[in-house]
């Protein structure tokens, strides 16, 4: 399998340390705040990747930490009225409500920062000791940037270029305008824990270092986050593990690209951002993960209507495949014994060969997708000749969308029925004219019969004769 490393600027094999298992570190979120879409396209995405791991044969711990402790959190908890405390349980609970929503599978660990404190000391009081960091004149605790060789390594930033586009504004205390902050004095009415240097509270930047340490260990395979967390926030973890370590923090870095609007990064601080659970109240969250899958995950991708719209039409095409076949789960194991014996046929034998390749390619989903299309066509064209061979296709259709990209768990007659949310018509209202309908047929009156299928269709609702009888879907 190849991976883009972002240290190296270029695709790499993958070696994990130790075989067949991986130990992947993710940032998770600050919780001052609901979760929006750009942030869920990063979860999304190691989602899949934890998935495909596990799909191939690895087995996978995955940890995502939970920074609940933060200068935001203290200022929107200052601005509600409430405690940080209280706010940042508040928003973890509606972070995991949005994440099972979605679909994602919780992380094998998920550590919280203020549960590691006496952990982050620990490695400042190290740091301190090894000539790394310093107590300022106010009693913070600074990473001195100039004593570790290779700043700015991992972003790919010219320490010279760095320095000289510092802001003028310059924390007095500090002994280079680079230095970043490790241990934040206590102010008034924050929260704090006792330290040597006293009470305080530990920088955005020391908690990762300490948390993958501690869950993953001193090296692990494969550390990951969105673009904007290179620099500073990564190259700062790296700083303070490998000074810390003595070792490789992370072999393999991965970075999601943004979700714009309007060619503009998605985030809170711009406020131009729409919440995932605002996005639910209109799109299923299947459609919400094709959307992100169909571009690469190094990509930035538009959020608009008409993107979402087109993912939902792609995700029809592929339950529209399906809805002939048995509703049937099966286990990616068994459906690649399946696909096995099913590669006589050639056209299917090069979609199960090319998918699998652009999946080993980076995370190629746009061409992985573009292959399960194909799949689905061969589907509809066996059907009607060869339901059996096409069941088969299906079940492999299936299991490929469920293991590794958490997408067709829906009955497909379901979906279709519902997954587009816009008829205002209830199903009992829906059956109930496909009755009269019925009646209208048998009665003979061709005309009523029609015009009954024109006002469902006017209302978005497209009808199928079957020789099981009249089924009902959503158009597209």
């Amino acid at each position: 399998m190849l991976l883009y490393n972002t240290q190296s600027k270029k695709k790499e094999i993958f070696r994990s340390i130790l075989p067949q298992k991986v130990s992947l570190y993710v940032c998770g979120p600050t919780v001052y705040n609901y979760c929006h879409i750009g942030n869920a396209r990063v979860f999304v995405v190691f989602d899949m990747l934890r998935r495909y791991f596990e799909a191939t044969g690895y087995k996978v711990t995955y940890v995502r930490n939970i920074t609940d402790v933060d200068d935001k959190i203290i200022q929107r908890a200052k601005e509600i009225g409430i405690t940080p405390k209280e706010l940042s349980e508040q928003f973890t609970i509606a972070f995991h409500e949005d994440e099972k929503a979605l679909g994602n599978l919780p992380p094998t660990v998920e550590p919280k920062a203020t549960e590691h404190i006496h952990g982050i000391i620990e490695m400042i009081s190290s740091l301190i000791q090894k000539g790394f960091a310093y107590v300022a004149q106010n009693g913070d605790v600074y990473f001195e940037v100039s004593k570790f060789e290779d700043y700015g390594k991992l972003a790919h930033q010219d320490l010279d270029s760095l320095k000289s586009g510092a802001r003028v504004e310059v924390v007095s205390v500090k002994r280079d305008p680079l230095d970043f902050i490790l241990w934040k004095m206590a102010k008034p009415g924050e929260p704090s824990w006792k330290s040597p240097w006293g009470d305080g509270r530990p920088g955005w930047h020391s908690e990762c270092a300490v948390m993958s340490t501690l869950h993953l260990g001193k090296s692990f395979d494969i550390h990951g986050g969105g673009s904007d967390l290179k620099f500073p926030h990564h190259q700062n973890e790296v700083a303070q593990a490998v000074a810390w370590n003595n070792c490789t923090m992370a072999n393999y870095w991965l970075h999601v690209g943004f979700v714009e609007i309007n060619k503009e990064k998605m985030s809170k601080s711009k406020g131009n951002f729409f919440t995932l659970r605002e996005v639910l109240k209109e799109y299923h969250p299947e459609v919400i993960r094709l959307f992100m899958f169909l571009s690469h995950y190094r990509s930035p991708i538009d959020y608009s209507k008409d993107n979402l719209d087109t993912a939902r039409t792609a995700l029809r095409r592929l339950y529209n495949a399906l809805q002939h076949s048995p509703h049937k789960f099966s286990t990616l194991d068994e459906a690649k014994n399946l696909a096995e014996k099913l590669k006589e046929d050639k056209t299917f034998a090069k979609i199960w060969e090319d998918f699998w390749e652009a999946m080993a390619d980076d995370l190629n989903t746009p061409l992985a997708f573009a292959n399960l299309f194909n799949l689905a066509n061969l589907i509809n064209k066996l059907q009607p000749e060869n339901p059996s061979t096409a069941n088969d296709y299906s079940l492999i259709l299936r299991s490929l969308g469920q293991e590794v990209f958490g997408i067709l768990k829906e009955d497909p007659l379901h979906f279709l029925q519902t997954g587009n949310k816009e008829t205002s018509l209830k199903s009992e209202e829906i059956d109930a004219l496909i009755q009269e309908r019925k009646k209208a047929r048998q009665e003979k009156n061709w005309s009523k019969a029609d015009e009954i299928r024109k006002k469902l269709m006017d209302l978005g609702i497209e009808l199928e004769d079957t020789a099981d009888g009249t089924v009902w879907k959503q158009k597209s």
